[in-house]
């Protein structure tokens, strides 16, 4: 049987799962750059409730460590399953909250303005902490069940839940603002995604309670006890891995939030683009991150992930010479040709992360090690990056945000070099 199909119901749960988790995710990526910053925030400038509203956005790229450690935690003592379903559960429970928020308006009106920003945040840094178990556990679930010479390819799946869920929740903002006035898009419309995550995550928690442990795992816990502590054994025994490993993810963070989240709230303001235009280009261009892992994936299987990663990372170095101009270059042709290029780059060292990053830890750490890079990395290059960049488009500066990929870029190339694998992940 081909092993796709053999193990149709993993790459399910893995894809579905992180699929969901990635809608709402990226919904609120969505809002923050086209509503969070007037509705949550007292009346100021544009550009700082903008800012404001991304600095929202980057504090679950604070909480994903946390939430790494944690969920990391209870993955390497007690399963890879069982975590992965508590993970779901608290990022989908966060998200659906944000529906029911009242606005800096309507707080005020009962004399506690600062109610809505701090719940926003508080909901927010609940978004991360869930999400930070998330990936590494889904990634696990693949690479671990994969045949030899499949690792790639199975550990993609994780990563196409990325594209899928930026498909659904991009396109769910599209179809809300061809539907409703902006007023009432803004007054209530942009509740309606938050609210349907229920129903997506109900589908991802049936997939993946229907699953096992894996078998690496399972062989693991025949040879030795779980550590009574994975974080200290990761950190005393392979902290340069760690390090290499959080190296190694930067990139695709940075310029995932960079052509999407930034180059969405910087197009439909300073850049003047009509919202509806620049959703349609930004849904366009993501075909080409799916393609990007695929590509990449399939690669990495045949010559190795740590190469095709490399690869990426330089790639990435050279993209942030075009991204700023393409964007200011004032055609929308030209913009869905820059944020193609961008997300096929993304998509490139992105897919072959699942793969890469157990090989740099032993079982029994591995999936404290894979959470803790990987939501590091996510710190650096998907919570700091944006919020600078926005520093500098509010400067006039968009000519030089690139420069941030270009950096990343090299970041994530020199963590690759340095990382030497420890261990095999299937």
């Amino acid at each position: 049987m081909h092993p796709v199909r053999q193990h149709a119901r993993v790459l399910s749960a893995a894809l579905a799962g992180t699929a969901v988790e990635f809608y709402d995710f990226y919904i609120y990526a969505t809002a923050a750059a086209l509503v969070f910053g007037p509705l949550f925030f007292p009346a100021q400038d544009p550009a700082a409730q903008l800012a404001l509203s991304f600095l929202t956005f980057g504090i679950a790229f604070v909480a994903r460590p946390v939430g790494a450690i944690a969920f990391g935690h209870f993955g390497d003592r007690i399963g890879r399953k069982s975590t992965l379903v508590a993970s779901l559960m608290l990022m989908g429970g966060s998200t659906l909250l944000i529906a029911f928020l009242p606005t800096y308006a309507m707080a005020e009106g009962w004399g506690a303005g600062w109610l809505a920003p701090t719940l926003l945040c508080l909901l927010r840094f609940g978004q991360g902490f869930g999400l930070g178990g998330e990936w590494g556990g889904a990634a696990l679930l693949a690479v671990e069940n994969a045949p030899k010479g499949w690792e790639a390819r199975f550990g993609a799946a994780p990563q196409f839940g990325a594209p899928v869920g930026f498909l659904a929740a991009n396109g769910l903002f599209l179809v809300l603002g061809l539907w409703l006035p902006e007023a009432e898009f803004k007054a209530w419309g942009w509740r309606i995604p938050f609210l349907l995550s229920a129903v997506l995550v109900g589908l991802g928690l049936w997939v993946r309670l229907r699953i096992g442990e894996t078998p690496q795992f399972r062989a693991a816990l025949e040879q030795e006890k779980p550590p009574a502590v994975p974080l200290a054994r990761l950190f005393a025994q392979h902290g340069w891995a760690v390090l290499a490993g959080t190296a190694g993810a930067i990139a695709c963070f940075a310029i995932f939030y960079l052509a999407t989240a930034f180059a969405l709230g910087v197009g439909t303001t300073t850049l003047g683009y009509n919202r509806t235009e620049f959703l349609t280009a930004q849904l366009a261009a993501n075909c080409f991150l799916a393609l990007g892992i695929g590509v990449a994936a399939y690669r990495a299987d045949k010559q190795g992930s740590r190469s095709t990663l490399a690869l990426g990372a330089a790639a990435t170095v050279v993209l942030g010479f075009i991204f700023g101009p393409g964007l200011q270059s004032g055609s929308l042709f030209t913009v869905f040709a820059t944020l193609s290029a961008a997300l096929f780059v993304m998509g490139y060292v992105y897919g072959p992360l699942g793969a890469w990053l157990p090989t740099l830890y032993p079982p029994l750490v591995r999936y404290s090690g894979v959470s803790v890079a990987f939501n590091a990395g996510g710190i650096v290059g998907g919570a700091l990056t944006p919020f600078v960049a926005q520093g500098m488009a509010a400067s006039g500066n968009l000519i030089f945000v690139g420069m941030l990929i270009s950096v990343a870029g090299l970041m994530t190339l020199i963590g690759v070099l340095s990382a030497r694998p420890t261990a095999s992940p299937a």
